[in-house]
């Protein structure tokens, strides 16, 4: 029998459904959040990698402060420029304490 770190009984419970209907779904789900394999991500995964959103990432793609190609009709930011991005970011003037 498997060990869950959950109280499944109380989360199927909260949720109102059955204790065995919510392990066929857990038992069903896949665990593949994304392709890190990636080398060119869609403006909508390169913001989501960072934790932005689509709009702010636009902006970032029209300033040149993240680089990106098109192809065909498509555009596709580098998955290293996200990274390049963020490391250029962590600079000591970016560190700012909270109030």
């Amino acid at each position: 029998m498997s060990q869950h770190l959950l109280p499944i009984a109380q989360i199927a419970h909260l949720l109102g459904v059955s204790e065995d209907d919510l392990l066929t779904l857990m038992a069903a789900r896949t665990d593949t959040p994304g392709d890190s394999t990636l080398i060119a991500l869609t403006v909508e995964e390169a913001a989501r990698r960072i934790g932005i959103g689509r709009t702010k990432m636009y902006e970032y793609v029209s300033s040149g402060e993240i680089p990106s190609v098109t192809l065909g009709r498509l555009r596709r930011i580098p998955a290293e420029s996200v990274r390049d991005f963020l490391t250029k970011r962590l600079t000591a003037a970016d560190f700012t304490t909270a109030a």
